[in-house]
Parts: C-alpha cells; structure tokens; sequence
C-alpha cells in the first residue's frame, strides 16, 4: 500500500495518477471533456489562458497521455468524469 501511495505522489503516468489530480486539474478536466477550448475554460475558471495550458500539462503528465484525445479516454476509463 505504501509504495502505491508513493507512486501516486510523485506523479508517475498511469500509475494510479487520478488520486493525484488537484480539485482545479479535476474542474479544468471537467470542463475539456465537454468540448470547451482552452480561452473557454479560462472564462469560466476567471484564470489566464496560460493558466488552462499548464493544468492540461499537468493531467497529460499525471494520466500519461499525449493528446487531448487520449486524456479524455483516460478519464473516462478512470471515472474521473461524471
């Protein structure tokens, strides 16, 4: 158990990484997965566009994917989507 926690916290791609997903990262994920663009988000969360593109950065980093494709895949197969 505590390796798998240590895995978790340091971020490492796939590996249990949605624990480690910020209640903003969870928001902004939210709010991509409905189709919204980056200035979209940034709107609606009152932050800056570069704001957005460094949490989706972040997500990719810690669900270990590429594309905005794949992070929404990886989301849902997480459950990390409503």
């Amino acid at each position: 158990m505590g390796a798998r926690l240590a895995i978790a916290d340091a971020g490492a791609p796939g590996a249990d990484g949605d624990a480690s997903l910020t209640a903003r990262e969870l928001r902004v994920l939210s709010l991509l997965a409905l189709g919204h663009t980056n200035q979209e988000v940034a709107r609606r969360l009152y932050v800056s566009v570069r704001t957005v593109e460094t949490h989706r950065a972040r997500i990719r980093d810690k669900l270990g994917t590429e594309t905005r494709a794949e992070l929404i895949a990886a989301a849902r197969e997480r459950g990390l989507l409503g």
